[in-house]
């Protein structure tokens, strides 16, 4: 299988598994993972997601050159709007539940647009990070241009995308590009011990909280503020909301149901 789907709990683990490809997308990949995040999004017995990529060297060296860029090229001959996002999650398919990247290796190209897709993003010490479109003649494609600028300063964002020279995982923290680089033994450890903490949390109010930072990125001051207001307001209405200053009042831990 092109993915592996594992569920632990309210965790969901998803493996990009082609090793011997340096999991690369191919076309079967693309939907395998496409149809995996669909499936996260729709469970509400899953309240994280993981994703990573099989094997220690890489987490994904993005788009795969041999298959999935020449069948992409010819669904797209005439329809350049109409492309589905890399994997699902670069492009169209909006999921509010909270996204871990653990990067095990090489992440570049299509590979780092889908890391850039996820909302936190652990690295391993040797991994490293490329957006190396444009040595092939091609760009990023799958919101890289849009998402790197975000994530870091413009210079140096510019710099990645049109020298296409990869960064190391140090740089990579230092950027803001990743919250956290540790020895690749401590990744899946740190991967999952962060989505514990999440689980932890209000579910409804985590999945609230991301809805409002990344459609605010895309407003006015005054018009996030205003989806800020609305979110929050939808909130105190739920059972979670009030079980959480419960909990706190009686001094112990909440348990949200996310409903």
């Amino acid at each position: 299988m092109a993915i592996l789907y594992e569920k632990r709990e309210r965790v969901a683990i998803i493996t990009l598994n082609r090793p011997q490809a340096m999991n690369a997308i191919d076309p079967e990949t693309h939907w395998e993972l496409d149809a995996t995040f669909r499936a996260f999004r729709d469970d509400p017995a899953l309240w994280v997601a993981i994703l990573t990529g099989a094997g220690e060297k890489a987490f994904s060296a993005g788009a795969d050159l041999l298959k999935l860029i020449p069948q992409s090229f010819a669904e797209a001959r005439g329809r350049p709007d109409q492309q589905s996002g890399l994997g699902g999650i670069t492009r169209g398919l909006e999921i509010w539940k909270p996204i871990i990247a653990a990067i095990n290796g090489h992440c570049l190209a299509g590979g780092l647009e889908l890391a850039l897709a996820c909302d936190l993003r652990l690295a391993a010490s040797h991994a490293t990070f490329g957006l190396t479109e444009v040595r092939w003649g091609l760009m990023p494609g799958a919101g890289g241009t849009q998402r790197l600028p975000r994530a870091i300063p413009l210079a140096k964002a510019m710099e990645m995308i049109l020298l296409a020279e990869p960064i190391d995982a140090q740089e990579a923290h230092r950027l803001g590009l990743v919250n956290r680089v540790v020895p690749l033994s401590e990744l899946m450890p740190t991967a999952l011990q962060w989505a514990q903490i999440l689980c932890e949390r209000g579910p409804l109010a985590v999945r609230a909280a991301k809805e409002a930072v990344l459609r605010g990125l895309e407003l006015p001051l005054a018009e996030g503020l205003r989806l800020e207001a609305f979110l929050s307001g939808t909130l105190r209405g739920t059972e979670d909301a009030q079980e959480g200053p419960r909990a706190f009042v009686e001094k112990r831990r909440p348990i949200f149901k996310g409903r």
